[in-house]
């Protein structure tokens, strides 16, 4: 007679919602006393006991039965010495998985590792400050003119009225300055002036001298340590003197600590601010008007750590600013210290700023590579998961609980996470020096730092525990009775989830890629954009010592050399210009609004040598004498004051105290970085000098640089000659953008690689799996071509999904950062198409290794156990 059986949807809620670690031994209990019931009440009775027995054992009825022996969590020493010497045997005896393991974790935490070190670099930037919290730079804005700097009155007036205001300090960036001692000359370019207090405020401590009085002395200067080694061969160099300009001598007053690599403040020498009135009484440094410092406050603590308590300030400011008859509206901002280099996108401002959303970038870049290795890891464990679960059955069998299978397993990945660390910091070690020098940052990994050793320590951690959590939890759910009796199928694990693991790659791998196209396009974009005038050929030198005075002397020497004839004296080169003015009244004005208007001074020569275009009116010629009065304006201008190319020449215009007509319209050209947009330009005669560019023919720029030399030599002795090309300025512009597409495309191209590690593997396995399908097909009829498109099908199919998802978010992703340009290139469904055939086929030649060896394989030995 047969036994009777529960209703089988009773059995399938008792085996959903129950524990799984008891299941088993509940079950036969059960059907027990079903029998039972069967026999004695028949069916109805049965069923209702054993759906009232079932509900008793689900959670929250359960009534955990009391045992005598209650199961261990504890993992004695012998039983952790037997797990570790399991997973080594394993490691052993698996070598090609192992290495695959290994290596795509390795090159994963390397990659971020080295992304970390970067990251760290650029979130330090002036937090070494002792004061650091309580330090804000003053800038202002007129409209959407934003500029770091402001007036020369401020930091003195600011802290005598305003008692959240400790102390206020200025800063004022020198122009190139010739350093003379003895023999030796040079060009010095990171020149401050600095007021008196600078080292009070700041943490920039002397390696000799007197903090209190270093900078109270007009002839004192401070120098760092390299440069007085570059001059003198040693640091000891207090009390000796460097002459400056060929003209003034200067006593050292202090050695400084070179300049640290993370502050924004870069600097080689600097001078007291007393000396600026004597060098040039145009930059009085105690007026309201003269927007050429970098302030810096130091506030109270209580205000530092409110931001009412900062609007409160920021509205005093303006008070005491409009007070001293200051009608220009201006609004002011409190920018902290600390953020300066990640957080400013301020015209007029210093050199060398970072870009948070670069930051914030590689972040995620970093986690996605380590992201990706972690599946590798995942579909590797699970996928010969089949080799572990007798092994797994059998310790259950002898009394091991979930929780303990759970730690071997996690134990096993945290081995191999460990290793991978070692690895890893030996890759870091040998590409250090690259990185470095791809991304010119001062970075180090010192094993005996105790933040980095917890990061490094951190990374291995939660890579063994995120690579491990899936396999452990997947394995240690075996039931013993199904896998001993082999009655539960258990290879790939989850096959679904698996799927997602390798999607989720692919996704990564395609937006990196898509990232790497986009950047390198707009980069292309900007190369090759029209800029109103022809940037080719353009040698510039200039006017530095000497030759400011002999103008008229170096435009004859110009005009006499056929190689040099073509030239032009502007104020300043059209890379960056910053300075602007809102003085400005023209014809048909209705209200003086607060538009900024940038000026560059230009001679008769500037349209025929930089090519650009006038629309309308005359260029500067010598030939009118009231031209120094007179004013060219760009189109941009034209537009904000409502003028159009009929009648813009000859409507008056007053720039400054200045007023005269405006006598041309020349098409817009940049003058600024693609990230701003045309700005209105107003251009003057140039009476004074700046740079003198040199148009030359192709083939002859080195003898035109010959030419430069020798007049320079002639005219300006004392001075070494500097020259430069516009052109490879103007790409110098974009080199962070350069920086980071270079970075990305390192990292995306490693992100594939580790990919394709996990594909290799996974692939190798499906075709050990499907071995003896594949000998079947042969004998068949099946050719090596169709069995290598039977064993890439799946895997195709799993990337065309992954193209689908990861369409829209590259999209999205590279627009977000697209917007970050005035001027940008337009994205494309190529690009993504291209990133997407790139993928695909980077994958199909992977698994394209494992498919004609299983294909090729020899019938008869996959089919001799049958």
């Amino acid at each position: 007679m047969n036994t009777p059986l529960p209703p089988r949807w009773a059995k399938v809620l008792l085996l959903w919602l129950h524990p799984e670690n008891t299941i088993e031994e509940v079950e036969g209990d059960l059907d027990e006393l079903y029998a039972y019931s069967y026999q004695r009440f028949g069916k109805r009775k049965a069923v209702l006991r054993y759906l009232l027995n079932v509900v008793s054992v689900l959670p929250p009825f359960v009534r955990r039965r009391k045992t005598q022996y209650k199961p261990s969590l504890s993992l004695s020493p012998d039983m952790l010495k037997n797990y570790f010497k399991i997973a080594w045997r394993n490691i052993v005896r698996q070598k090609a998985y192992s290495i695959l393991n290994i290596a795509g974790l390795s090159i994963g935490m390397a990659c971020s590792i080295l992304i970390l070190l970067w990251v760290q670099n650029e979130l330090s930037y002036d937090r070494f400050h002792d004061r650091a919290s309580q330090l804000f730079r003053l800038t202002c804005s007129a409209g959407d003119f934003k500029t770091a700097v402001s007036a020369a009155g401020m930091a003195g007036g600011l802290q005598a009225q305003l008692p959240q205001i400790k102390s206020g300090v200025r800063i004022s960036k020198l122009s190139p300055m010739l350093f003379e001692v003895g023999e030796k000359k040079v060009e010095e370019k990171r020149v401050f002036y600095a007021d008196s207090n600078f080292l009070e405020v700041f943490s920039f401590p002397l390696l000799s001298g007197n903090t209190a009085t270093a900078l109270k002395d007009p002839g004192a200067i401070l120098i760092t340590e390299e440069t007085a080694k570059k001059y003198y061969g040693t640091s000891d160099a207090v009390g000796k003197t460097i002459r400056i300009n060929n003209n003034d001598n200067f006593t050292i007053a202090g050695i400084l600590v070179n300049s640290p690599s993370n502050s924004h403040l870069q600097f080689d020498a600097i001078i007291p601010m007393k000396t600026m009135a004597k060098w040039n009484g145009d930059l009085q440094n105690d007026t309201w008007n003269n927007f050429n410092f970098y302030t810096y406050l130091e506030l109270d603590v209580k205000t530092a750590g409110s931001v009412p308590a900062q609007q409160k300030v920021l509205l005093q400011i303006a008070n005491v600013f409009k007070a001293r008859g200051q009608d220009i509206k201006l609004d002011f901002q409190l920018q902290p210290l600390t953020d300066i280099h990640l957080h400013s996108n301020l015209q007029i401002d210093l050199p060398g700023h970072g870009n948070i959303q670069y930051v914030n970038i590689f972040l995620i870049v970093a986690i996605f590579i380590l992201v990706v290795a972690c599946i590798n890891f995942m579909n590797l464990s699970t996928a010969r998961s089949e080799r572990r679960a007798k092994e797994v059955g059998l310790r259950k069998v002898v009394g091991a609980n979930r929780y303990q299978l759970v730690f071997q397993f996690l134990g096993e990945s945290l081995i191999f996470s460990f290793l991978s660390l070692v690895i890893a910091i030996g890759i870091v070690y040998l590409l250090l020096p690259v990185f470095k020098m791809l991304t010119e940052k001062t970075l180090a990994i010192n094993l005996l730092d105790g933040k980095l050793l917890l990061s490094l320590l951190g990374i291995a951690v939660l890579t063994g525990l995120l690579s491990g959590s899936y396999p452990a939890l997947f394995l240690s759910g075996f039931a013993p009775v199904k896998v001993l009796k082999s009655k539960m199928r258990v290879a790939g694990g989850n096959l679904l989830f698996r799927n997602a693991l390798v999607v989720t790659q692919f996704v990564v791998a395609i937006v990196l890629l898509v990232g790497t196209a986009v950047v390198y396009k707009q980069l292309d974009f900007i190369k090759e954009r029209n800029l109103g005038f022809d940037k080719s050929n353009l040698l510039y030198l200039p006017m530095t010592g000497e030759l400011g005075g002999k103008q008229q002397a170096l435009k004859a020497s110009l005009a006499q050399n056929p190689l040099t004839e073509n030239f032009t004296v502007i104020s300043g080169l059209p890379t960056n210009h910053e300075s602007g003015t809102i003085d400005v009244i023209w014809d048909g004005q209705t209200a003086k609004n607060q538009v900024v208007f940038p000026s560059f001074d230009v001679d008769e020569n500037f349209v025929k040598v930089f090519k650009s275009q006038l629309l309308a009116g005359r260029g500067f010629d010598k030939a009118f004498s009231g031209d120094s009065s007179s004013y060219m304006i760009n189109e941009k201008a034209m537009q904000v004051m409502g003028m159009n190319l009929e009648n813009a020449v000859g409507k008056s215009l007053t720039f400054g105290e200045t007023k005269g007509t405006i006598i041309g319209v020349v098409k817009d050209f940049h003058f600024k970085s693609l990230q701003y947009a045309m700005e209105p330009l107003v251009l003057r005669l140039n009476k004074w000098g700046g740079v003198v560019v040199v148009r030359t023919t192709a083939g002859s720029n080195e003898q035109a640089i010959k030419a430069l030399g020798r007049i320079n030599q002639q005219l300006n002795p004392a001075f070494p000659f500097t020259f430069g090309f516009l052109d490879k300025d103007l790409d110098n512009l974009y080199r962070s953008e350069q920086q980071m597409g270079s970075i990305f495309n390192l990292f995306a191209g490693l992100a594939i690689f580790i990919s394709c590690l996990g594909l290799y593997g996974l692939s190798a396995f499906m075709a050990e799996q499907r071995t003896k399908e594949i000998g079947v097909r042969k004998v068949l009829g099946a050719t090596v071509a169709g069995m290598v498109g039977l064993l890439a099908r799946d895997f195709l199919k799993l990337i065309l999904i992954a193209i689908v998802i990861a369409s829209p978010i590259a999209w999205y992703a590279m627009n977000k950062w697209l917007q970050g340009f005035a001027y940008q290139t337009t994205l494309e469904w190529w690009v993504i198409a291209l990133a997407a055939i790139l993928a695909t086929g980077i994958a199909l030649f992977t698994i394209s290794f494992q498919s004609i060896k299983a294909a090729l394989m020899n019938p008869v030995k996959s089919l001799r156990s049958e």
